[in-house]
This record gives C-alpha cells, structure tokens and sequence, in this order.
C-alpha cells in the first residue's frame, strides 16, 4: 500500500487528545458516615488523583478514528503488478479528431484491431479504449486540436517496449508539430493525412484609408502555405465581409467565421522627416514615402521640418537625415526612428541586399559609400559581404534603425531603383499580422514529420507494468462506521448509574 499525500501522517499528532482526556481522570473522595468526629484530630486536607485508563473500549474507537481520517486524508492507494497482458501492439488515433482520422486509414484499423491489436488514444496517459463502442456514439463531434504530436511521441517512448509495434494515425498539419524532433526508439508506424478543412481564411487587420474606405487584410492559409490578399469596402458593402459597430468602435468580421470581430484602426500614420542639410536625400526620400502611402491607401501625413524643436510627438516614424544627435525628447515620443549612422566612411564596390523576396538577381543595387559599424545588432539590410547596412535595435520605447549609408546617388545606387519605393513599404508595413493558429492550415511531409529513430538501450519492462487502485473509499467508510460506534457507546457509557 502506498500513499499519494504522506504529510498528512502529521494529523497522528491528534492521538494526544484521547489520550490525555483518558488519562486525566479524577475520582471524587468518598464520604463515611460516623457517629462523631469528636475523637478524630483534624488533619491536612488531600486530593486524591489516579491516572489509569477507563472506558477502554471507548478510547480505542476514538484513537482507531482519528488514525483512519489521517490514513484517509494521505490518499491510500493499492499499487501491484499487473500480470503480462498478451497484446499484439497498440492503435493509437487523437481523442480530438478520432472519426476523422479513423475514416481515413478504416481498413488498416480495422484489419489491426481484429488481429488483436489493443486501441489507446493518442494523448497523455494513452488511455485505453473500446473503438467500435466509441465510434457507435452518434452524439461524439471531433474538436479542433493544437497539441504537440511531437511531444507526446516523447512521452509514449516511455511508456511502451520497443518490440511492442506502435501503429499512430493523426493529421499532417504544422501546427502539431513544433520543436525539435523527438528521438525514439519505439516500433512506431506513423502514418498521416491532411485534414478535409485544409483551407482557412481570417481577417489580419484593418484600417481607414484617405477617401475613408476600409482597407481589410486577410490572411489566407492552405496545405503549400499563408499569403496575404487586401481588399477595400466602401458602403457598398462586402459578400464576404460585415462591418458593425461595437462599442463605439468599427469592427469587421468574415461571414460564417470562429474568428471575433476584429477592430478597425481609425489612427492616422505620422510620418515625420527632419534634415538640416541633406536637403537632396530629403527630396528622393519624401517621394518614396509619398508613393507608399498612395499604394498602401491608409491615412497619413507627411511632414518635413528643418528645425527639430518643431517636430511633434507622437510620430509613428521619424526618418532622422542629419549627423546630429537625436534628442532625447524625440527618442521617446516616436515608435520607429530611421536616422543616419555616424563613423567612419569607407569606399566598397558592393551592392545593397535587403533579403526580399521582390529582388531579382540581375538587378543589384550598387553600394559605393559605407560607415563601418562594429555594433552586432538585428541586421535589416546587408551588403554583398553580410555587413550591415541598415539595422535595428530597441531603445527604450522605440525601434531604432541605423542606416550606414545616404540615400544619396554619390553613395549608392538606391534611390535610382525601382526597389527604393518598396523596401520603404516593407520597412513601414513591418507589421505582425494577427494570425490565429487555429486557421493554420500548413502540412509537413511525411520524411519531416517522422522522429529520428535510435536503437533503444534500456527496454520498457512491461506495458502499464504497474497498476494503482484508490482504496480511500474503504478507508473513508471505516471512519463512518467507527464515528457511530464511538457515539452509541459514549452515549452508553453516559448513561450507566454510578454506585456508592
């Protein structure tokens, strides 16, 4: 016998109590009748006390109860080993997908299970079960699961022999599947499926454009991956989208979705641009942003200043064009700042890589001018030898991005490309879309879902080799029955005439 909260052993201490009401027993003096006291010198008077145990009975109830609520309370349980069950292997399919997943592989299911292979669910604990019971229940509805596959390949690793064969069923989607690969030296055959909701749509974000439409991103998940597509409504309306009011505040939402109302943002972009002699870099600059915005169709303002005490706080950028230092007023009042590096200036014949995807081999952007850096910080922009040509760091409460270039044709080729415009708006558009996990849809292949497989040294004794069964309800009906006992005969012993 085992018990799962032994601390409560100290409850023994309440033994005392019976104890010492037992022992603590004090007689009364005895009166004796004579016919005078005239002869009888007086003497001192004397308590009489004897410490014995009376009512034994009774006070071995009342110990015998209060140890029985102490074992009760440490949770006895009866742990043995079982006796080897003659199983051939395991089925194993998720509790939360099971008909699902069972429809998809039901002839080898079937043919394992009839051939005398035990099913247990894929879960921790691997609970076994009745299939053909579960499957009969009509009222059972799959439910949508993020659990880690991997990890629970870990724990089945410990649970089951490696000559037990392991036959595991479940859906191929990367949600299930994150980490690193589990090592294993199981029997496992793994087979899986992508699901029959292999495609999935949400809304990412929304915000007011300029003529006071609503730009709507939406996300868009399938098994080859998630892309992006946006789409504008005016009062039109949309087929596929409702807009409503909650709270005072515009919210959208896709038709027919799990998703919550997403809020519309009705902010306006602050773009601040200060230079105080890089008159040339500001001109290329401010044209770059000006094509972002008309492109991107949010609301924003473009402002340039040449003098920083003008500059308001609250700018969601600040593109910072001078070799002056940035006030500290500044510094807290922006989220993003983009301003020029200064060092030393080298000469490079190179070209500027900013890692998108929209580059083209063919076409480099030529970098003539760099200021060494030996800072190691998030590197956005790089040139053809990996050095940093634009980075990023956080600086209390803004992002801080530092170019160690011009924009400029005597440093570089950028602001001629047809490139310059679009790595402003991944620059600007840098946003971390909100992207339920439950819409993604991404699958993995088979080679990439299997665990890496090693030859297992030490071998699992048995399956389930040692079996606890919760006994506390005996326990707990010996307190009652010593409860009633203590009381009928405490009331008996009460009621017993005394003589003398």
């Amino acid at each position: 016998m085992h018990f799962l909260s032994p601390i409560w052993f100290f409850a023994l201490a309440a033994l005392s109590i019976p104890i010492v009401i037992h022992l603590w027993n004090i007689k009364p003096g005895k009166t004796l009748k004579v016919g005078s006291i005239m002869l009888i010198s007086e003497a001192s008077k004397t308590n009489r006390r004897s410490f014995k145990l009376v009512d034994i009975l009774l006070f071995i109830l009342r110990c015998l109860l209060l140890a029985l609520l102490a074992f009760f309370l440490a949770a006895p349980v009866w742990q043995h080993l079982k006796k080897p069950e003659k199983v051939k292997g395991w089925v194993l399919l998720p509790k939360e997908n099971l008909k699902e997943s069972y429809q998809k592989f039901k002839p080898v299911v079937d043919s394992l299970t009839q051939s005398g292979y035990e099913f247990h669910y894929f879960e921790k604990g691997f609970a076994k079960g009745d299939l053909t019971k579960i499957l009969a229940d009509t009222n059972r509805k799959d439910t949508a699961s993020t659990n880690n596959y991997w990890v629970v390949v870990k724990q089945l690793n410990n649970k089951v022999s490696s000559a037990l064969p392991v036959y595991l069923f479940t859906p191929n989607g990367s949600i299930h599947f994150k980490g690193a690969k589990p090592t294993t030296g199981l029997n496992l055959h793994w087979q899986t499926y992508t699901t029959a909701d292999s495609v999935s749509k949400w809304i990412a974000a929304a915000s007011f454009t300029a003529n006071n439409a609503i730009k709507v991103t939406q996300g868009n998940s399938s098994p080859s991956g998630i892309y992006y597509t946006e789409q504008f409504i005016k009062n039109d309306g949309n087929q596929d989208i409702e807009v409503k009011v909650q709270n005072g505040q515009p919210v959208v939402s896709l038709k027919n979705s799990e998703q919550p109302p997403v809020q519309v943002d009705t902010s306006t972009l602050q773009i601040a641009l200060y230079t105080n002699k890089y008159a040339l870099d500001a001109g290329y600059l401010k044209a770059a942003l000006s094509a972002v915005v008309n492109f991107n169709g949010r609301k924003a303002i473009i402002r340039q200043y040449n003098n920083a005490a003008q500059i308001a706080g609250g700018q969601d950028w600040l593109f910072w064009l001078s070799d002056a230092p940035l006030s500290s007023r500044l510094l807290n009042a922006s989220k993003n700042i983009f301003k020029y590096e200064n060092g030393k200036i080298v000469s490079t014949a190179s070209w500027i890589d900013a890692g998108s995807a929209l580059f083209n081999a063919d076409k480099k952007i030529a970098l003539n001018k760099l200021i060494v850096s030996n800072d190691k910080n998030e590197t956005v922009w790089h040139n053809g030898f990996g050095i940093p040509v634009l980075d990023k760091k956080m600086q209390k409460n803004a992002n801080i991005y530092r170019f160690y270039s011009h924009f400029n044709p005597n440093w570089n080729d950028l602001v001629w490309s047809d490139y310059f415009p679009r790595m402003i708006l991944k620059l600007i558009n840098n946003n971390i879309y909100q992207q339920p996990e439950k819409f993604d849809k991404r699958i993995l292949t088979n080679q990439q879902i299997q665990p890496i497989q090693i030859k297992q040294t030490t071998e699992v004794a048995s399956v389930n080799p040692v079996e606890q069964v919760d006994i506390s309800k005996y326990f707990w009906l010996l307190v009652i029955v010593l409860f009633v006992a203590e009381r009928i005969l405490s009331h008996k012993t009460k009621t017993i005439p005394t003589n003398g």
